[in-house]
């Protein structure tokens, strides 16, 4: 029996190591990242030999790093709404409905995330070019929603799994319609869950930049597709700053989302 407990805890052991080794993997670019944002405005150097907040300085005052910020901030915000529009209702109708195809739906729904993105790139690009959809904010967002729709789905029917179907039985022997169960009772129960698919869906969108390096030319070029052509032409010092301010975003919204998860999970 002392032999099975020790060999258990040496598995708890390995495993915990190897994870926090892949920790590690993920967090060190960052880290070496973020303290050369502070230094020499000239060059990338680390460990680097002087604080400077000049990088951050032509971030904010160069037109076209702020231009794409502002577009891509603009793109992550309408893909947030239109997916929460889309799919909180779809994925509400597939859990509590009984249609003869439901799975092939809900399959449908989630196909996205199984094609390689590089693949979806390049069949929007493809048919965006007969739309005349190339190189505007529109064509991107609805790229992005198909995209984010089945996270906010998973998100919204897990926490559908939880809701008090009761309530809902309730109300509609009271005479409440359909919508108004959906609005009055259903959402409330799921505000928790909506809240972390959007957050997610709106991190998503901001991150995104294959599908947005098919899509985009000079009139939508988003900050990720911005900075990987900075990336493959110049290699401004810019990139640090960039990519310490996406660091810092990503890390409040992940916080956020991991809070509120924790939230749900001790209210059950």
């Amino acid at each position: 029996m002392n032999e099975l407990f020790g060999s258990s805890r040496v598995a708890r052991g390995l495993v915990s190591s190897m994870a926090w080794l892949c920790y590690a993997f993920l967090l060190v670019p960052s880290l070496i990242v973020i303290p050369i944002s502070f230094g020499n405005p000239g060059q990338i150097e680390f460990p680097p030999r002087q604080f400077s907040l000049e990088l951050y300085r032509q971030f904010f005052t160069d037109a076209a790093w702020w231009g794409s910020t502002v577009q891509s901030l603009i793109v992550a915000c309408l893909t947030t709404l239109a997916t929460l529009v889309l799919a909180v209702p779809a994925a509400y109708a597939l859990a509590r409905s009984r249609l003869p195809g439901r799975a092939g739906l809900q399959g449908l729904f989630m196909m996205p995330m199984l094609v390689p993105v590089i693949v979806l790139g390049l069949g929007l690009y493809l048919q965006y070019s007969n739309w005349g959809l190339l190189d505007t904010t529109a064509g991107l967002v609805l790229a992005h929603v198909m995209l984010t729709t089945p996270y906010i789905m998973v998100s919204v029917m897990s926490g559908l799994s939880h809701s008090d179907v009761a309530l809902e039985t309730v109300a509609s022997i009271m005479g409440a319609s359909r919508l108004r169960i959906f609005f009055r009772v259903v959402l409330p129960q799921l505000k928790t869950s909506i809240a972390v698919g959007a957050l997610f869906a709106f991190l998503m969108s901001l991150d995104e930049v294959v599908v947005a390096y098919f899509l985009t030319g000079t009139d939508s070029m988003t900050l990720p597709v911005k900075m990987y052509s900075s990336l493959r032409w110049e290699l401004t010092p810019v990139l640090a700053a960039v990519s310490t301010l996406l660091t810092v975003l990503s890390l409040m919204i992940a916080l956020g989302i991991i809070a509120m998860q924790g939230k749900t999970e001790a209210s059950k």
